[in-house]
């Protein structure tokens, strides 16, 4: 990761998911000009298939609905293909692609109920 991640913590939401006192997740949301945004959500792969991930998305769900919104837009590079189908499953639907960065994005909204 190249992002500074003492500014992100200062300007945007962060969340951790801790195991027996070890950091093996977070969750970074913003709320943009688009709207309510799951800026990155990552879990250590050691962790990976215990029900971290779910639970961070579903906070990031919860963290939307009570700040208001009735969407929740992310993105990955296309290239994630396991993700773009993840997301799918779980609600998300493609409403974009763009270049950013030189990264090749697909960005992806669900609507709250």
């Amino acid at each position: 990761m190249l992002e500074d991640y003492a500014e992100i913590i200062g300007q945007r939401q962060v969340s951790v998911a801790e195991r027996d006192g070890a950091i093996v997740g977070v969750l970074v949301l913003t709320v943009t000009e688009e709207g309510f945004l799951l800026e990155n959500v990552a879990v250590d792969p050691r962790c990976h298939g215990k029900g971290i991930g779910r639970l961070l998305l579903e906070l990031a769900e919860s963290q939307a609905r009570m700040a208001g919104h009735r969407s929740i837009y992310l993105y990955t590079h296309e290239r994630m293909t396991e993700n773009l189908e993840l997301y799918a499953r779980i609600g998300y639907v493609e409403f974009a692609r763009r270049i950013e960065k030189d990264f090749a994005r697909v960005y992806m909204r669900k609507q709250l109920v």
